[in-house]
């Protein structure tokens, strides 16, 4: 199949130095965020007998995604200036936020660890039909839509704002923020104002308090393990001041954590724990979360980030920034399951003018 640059590319809502019919291009921008390059231009040289190499497809799919990023930046400007996105006619019944990070290795080591590996971050926002409070109905996810940037947290934190607002924050009857209590995450939500209750996610916390016990007990020890599964009772039960309580008894008996302790030594792992608890006990209500028919586990938000490491994570792939950005728009739109990619093009320019 011949590449063409038709004339009135520039009037299609394309990118100058994509020169192709809006068909071609909306199958090279699909492979793109599905695939690797190579991978893609096979597909398409097996599909349509394009002779043309993986750098080429690059070139084309980046400035896709370039163009994608513009216009969700500018809806973000928009947003900051008052001029909230579209959201659902009806109001959602239960909206989940969820945010997390992946890894991608960029071309150019950066840091003070001298390292490529730097951090992409995705956010994920469900709609669920609410449980009836028992194991035999759970929580129904619904729809899920992604965004995803290398951009700072604040950065970030608009995006999510605006997608939030896109599907319903305003209007949802209940939103819940559910993720692993990081660093980065409690500020930003708490800034964009994301959420009506917050919700620590279980699985996460249980693995702190298996870390805890095998600190408390020793590593080898075969009371770790009884310990932790007592705790792990405490937990599902929503009795956190008896973990605070007991995980103190195991701090006090350790000592507290000393200059030189490392990030792994027992006194440092218990102590944090403890304040890991004592922060977010609050969020860990997981009785009265199940009774409302309520997910308690950021399972949607980590399979985003896996679908994400899919494309862009890999020792053989090697990013610049506006390149790895460019893709993760793509795929944020592929991924969304509220059919926006078929919107999408099927709203640029050449498609309204065969219209």
């Amino acid at each position: 199949m011949a590449v063409l640059f038709p004339p009135q590319v520039r009037d299609w809502g394309l990118p100058a130095e994509v020169p192709l019919t809006p068909h071609a291009a909306r199958r090279v921008a699909r492979d793109g965020a599905l695939q690797t390059f190579d991978k893609a231009a096979a597909a398409l040289g097996e599909d349509w007998g394009w002779t043309l190499g993986g750098k080429q497809i690059q070139r084309w799919a980046e400035a896709m995604g370039r163009t994608m990023t513009h216009e969700r930046d500018a809806e973000v400007l928009a947003f900051d200036q008052g001029h909230r996105p579209p959201s659902p006619s009806n109001a959602p019944t239960l909206l989940v936020v969820g945010l997390d990070g992946g890894r991608v290795q960029m071309r150019e080591k950066t840091g003070e660890n001298d390292s490529r590996w730097r951090e992409d971050k995705i956010g994920t926002f469900t709609t669920y039909l609410p449980g009836d409070g028992t194991k035999s109905e759970p929580p129904k996810p619904l729809v899920t839509t992604y965004v995803a940037t290398m951009q700072s947290t604040e950065g970030f934190g608009k995006m999510v704002r605006v997608e939030a607002e896109r599907r319903g924050l305003s209007r949802s009857k209940m939103t819940l923020a559910i993720g692993d209590g990081g660093s980065w995450i409690d500020p930003l939500i708490d800034r964009e104002r994301l959420y009506d209750r917050r919700i620590i996610d279980y699985y996460h916390a249980v693995e702190h308090l298996y870390e805890a016990a095998r600190a408390s007990m020793g590593k080898d020890s075969p009371a770790a393990t009884p310990l932790a599964e007592e705790l792990k009772e405490d937990l599902w039960n929503g009795r956190v001041d008896a973990i605070i309580e007991k995980l103190g008894t195991h701090s006090d008996r350790l000592g507290p954590p000393q200059t030189g302790d490392g990030p792994e030594h027992p006194r440092r792992v218990v102590a944090n724990n403890v304040g890991y608890f004592t922060r977010h006990k609050h969020h860990m209500n997981y009785p009265e979360y199940r009774e409302k028919g309520w997910p308690i586990g950021s399972g949607m938000t980590e399979a985003g980030v896996k679908q994400f490491n899919k494309r862009v994570k890999g020792t053989e792939q090697f990013w610049s920034e506006g390149g790895v950005e460019a893709i993760l728009a793509l795929r944020a739109l592929w991924l969304s399951q509220d059919d926006r990619w078929n919107r999408y093009w099927s709203t640029r320019a050449p498609y309204s003018k065969a219209a």
